[in-house]
């Protein structure tokens, strides 16, 4: 997540980035209406949503789409879901003050769990020693 600007989705544009991150390929505008069948927003919204996400750099545009007569763009996510994620966590907490502390606290609380396998806790074992091998 090198040079990311830190940003907040709305409820719209978290809909829209969903389906992106979901479809994982380039989307026209008409298509993400076509494939927003459950969406809270209005058709007429999208052009405003679309350029609200290309402001924040949530989104950036792949090319472009013959649509009919015209050309239009098409869109994909310039992060990914887990990027967002952390950027949500790093807002949210003290993570700038006390990193070690903001880790350990979202750690621990993940791994307690009650639906938490012991893959997935394998997995983090694994993770961890890595980067400790890295690091050394």
């Amino acid at each position: 997540m090198d040079k990311i600007s830190y940003f907040s989705l709305t409820k719209n544009e978290q809909e829209i980035m969903e389906l992106l991150w979901a479809e994982d390929r380039a989307l026209s505008r008409s298509e993400i209406i076509e494939l927003s069948t459950e969406r809270s927003w209005k058709k007429s919204s999208i052009h405003i949503l679309l350029n609200s996400l290309l402001e924040k750099e949530a989104i950036k545009v792949n090319g472009f789409i013959r649509t009919g007569k015209n050309y239009g763009r098409t869109y994909s996510a310039a992060i990914t879901q887990e990027e967002y994620q952390i950027m949500q966590f790093k807002q949210g907490t003290n993570y700038i003050n006390s990193k070690s502390s903001a880790i350990t606290g979202l750690i621990s609380a993940l791994v307690q769990d009650e639906d938490i396998d012991n893959e997935t806790l394998d997995r983090l074992e694994t993770i961890l020693q890595e980067r400790r091998n890295e690091k050394k």
